[in-house]
């Protein structure tokens, strides 16, 4: 039977791995989910999965537009996926041959911007003016919502913190330049480090490696963070480590946007106090004017996951609801005035 609840949209949250999608209702709740494996064929193959997860959706609700978040630059009208650095996408104009394969109005998002929107909405961000996201998982994405608003950019692609130069000539990044934030605070920044050591032999690390089998290259952020919270000294110094250079980068960001409060997601936010606290104190240390001027709160994230996914498909009815919003004034006025009066004969 064919449920059906008001204003119902599609979210999907496109990662190097996944595409995960489901039905969200106006209050945020995922109503059913769907994963599926990314497809590292093509553009088009990853189309396929995300009209196939969307189909399967509509046969059993009643949805209105579906919500993509996808990991790469969006371009400012929202119809292209300009460079996508873990997908096969350039210049990719996603949301038309979703749209074509659907037949139903598409939005695209970044999928920070998209993860952004539902803290603010109904996660850590709820009543903060002036917020800050930032996801650390493969690579750092963020995001920045003012007074409502999504601070996209003349281009479309602001946000992009993780690439911000924070160590000149550092290590290599797969943007092409050295000494990205991200190739020191993120998911992947703590395995290569967690591998580094357990591959040069120091016993220190003996400990990670009986969790692995003896296989460096089998280390992953989970396991590290697993190690930590039974307390190993080596996996909570490398946490210790990640939640240092959060901390620089996010004072940076104070410098530049002045948010009230910042909310960190993705993977890594899965250690807490593990790194967010180490991350508190080097704020506070590198803040540009400490001690004359007002602090942000540096909170976790509260949807996990699920917020990309939940972002982008309220975000896709938001579009809906301003399209009909503009849709209204363009309407005569004669037949504007003769609406408002029908509506006060009804009260």
């Amino acid at each position: 039977m064919m449920a059906f609840i008001q204003a119902l949209t599609v979210g999907v949250d496109i990662g190097g791995t996944k595409v995960a999608a489901g039905v969200v209702d106006p209050e945020g709740n995922i109503l059913e989910r769907l994963r599926r494996d990314t497809p590292s064929t093509s553009p088009q193959a990853t189309e396929d999965t995300i009209a196939d997860v969307v189909a399967e959706l509509r046969s059993r609700y009643e949805v209105t537009a579906v919500g993509i978040g996808a990991a790469g630059w969006i371009d400012v009208t929202g119809a292209s996926v300009l460079f996508s650095p873990h997908l096969a996408w350039r210049h990719e104009p996603l949301r038309d041959a979703v749209r074509r394969r659907v037949r139903l109005p598409v939005i695209i998002e970044n999928d920070a911007n998209a993860a952004a929107w539902a803290e603010w909405r109904f996660g850590a961000g709820q009543g903060e003016s002036h917020l800050v996201c930032v996801t650390l998982g493969t690579g750092i994405g963020g995001a920045v919502v003012t007074d409502g608003v999504m601070l996209r950019g003349k281009y479309g692609v602001a946000g992009e913190f993780g690439h911000m130069t924070i160590v000149p000539g550092g290590h290599r990044c797969e943007c092409g330049n050295r000494g990205c934030w991200e190739q020191y605070a993120s998911g992947n920044s703590l395995v290569r480090e967690a591998r580094e050591l357990a591959a040069s032999g120091s016993p220190v690390a003996q400990n990670l490696l009986d969790r692995v089998g003896g296989d460096p290259l089998r280390i992953t952020g989970p396991s590290v963070t697993e190690a930590a919270k039974d307390g190993d000294p080596v996996a909570v110094e490398l946490l210790e480590e990640v939640g240092r250079w959060l901390g620089v980068g996010l004072a940076n960001l104070a410098a530049a946007f002045d948010p009230g409060t910042f909310v960190v997601g993705g993977g890594v936010s899965e250690a807490g106090d593990l790194f967010l606290a180490p991350a508190r104190d080097t704020f506070k240390r590198s803040l540009t004017g400490r001690g004359f001027r007002p602090e942000a709160q540096i909170q976790r994230a509260a949807l996990g996951n699920e917020a990309g996914l939940v972002g982008a498909a309220d975000l896709a009815r938001e579009n809906i609801r301003l399209f009909r919003r503009r849709r209204r004034r363009r309407r005569p006025a004669s037949e504007r005035l003769r609406e408002r009066v029908d509506r006060l004969a009804d009260i």
